[in-house]
């Protein structure tokens, strides 16, 4: 019996070793399939991970390219207006310049012709003297009105129609061409 149980030993052993091969490489191929998926699953996590941040960065690069568009026109709103308040210091100061009567002489000219048959021109006190002459060749009254320290108003027949010219007011009305222009002017 001797052989017999070294016959069965070794046969049983076979088996086992059999069995044991087949579990081993039944492990190894659910080992290379776990991998493979842990390698899939990684990946696309890490493409996700990679696209999320692609997104996050182009996110943050137009918020910034939008900040410094809205800080631009803001900067370039700001110099507009300074130069629109160094325009208005010039013109304030026209009076006190020698070129004052004439340009003053220009705008009375320039509200009477818009009138049909005015009779009265009015300005500030302090502009009488320069539009005395006008105001006696032309049979007009002069009217005081202090508002009007930079220009003139051409008052019709009547008091019905009025005509006012002054610097400060056509500056306003002329602003946005003449901003348009100076923005070119500064940036291009």
């Amino acid at each position: 019996m001797s052989k017999l149980e070294a016959i069965l030993s070794q046969e049983v052993e076979a088996e086992i070793q059999a069995v044991l091969q087949e579990a081993k490489a039944k492990a190894e191929a659910l080992r290379s399939e776990a991998k493979a998926k842990a390698e899939g699953l990684l990946s696309a996590k890490k493409r996700a991970l990679e696209a999320s941040l692609q997104a996050a960065i182009r996110r943050a690069e137009s918020a910034g390219e939008l900040l410094l568009a809205t800080a631009r026109t803001e900067a370039k709103g700001e110099v507009l207006s300074q130069v629109k308040a160094k325009v208005e210091e010039a013109l304030r100061a026209l009076p006190d310049s020698p070129e004052w009567p004439q340009v003053l002489g220009k705008l009375a000219e320039e509200a009477l012709a818009a009138l049909g048959e005015p009779e009265a021109l009015a300005s500030h006190p302090d502009n009488f003297s320069h539009l005395e002459g006008l105001a006696r060749e032309r049979g007009l009254e002069l009217r005081a009105d202090p508002a009007l320290r930079l220009g003139v108003r051409a008052i019709g027949k009547g008091g019905r129609t009025q005509v006012e010219n002054a610097l400060l007011s056509r500056l306003e009305r002329a602003w946005d061409a003449l901003s348009s222009r100076v923005a070119q002017v500064v940036w291009g």
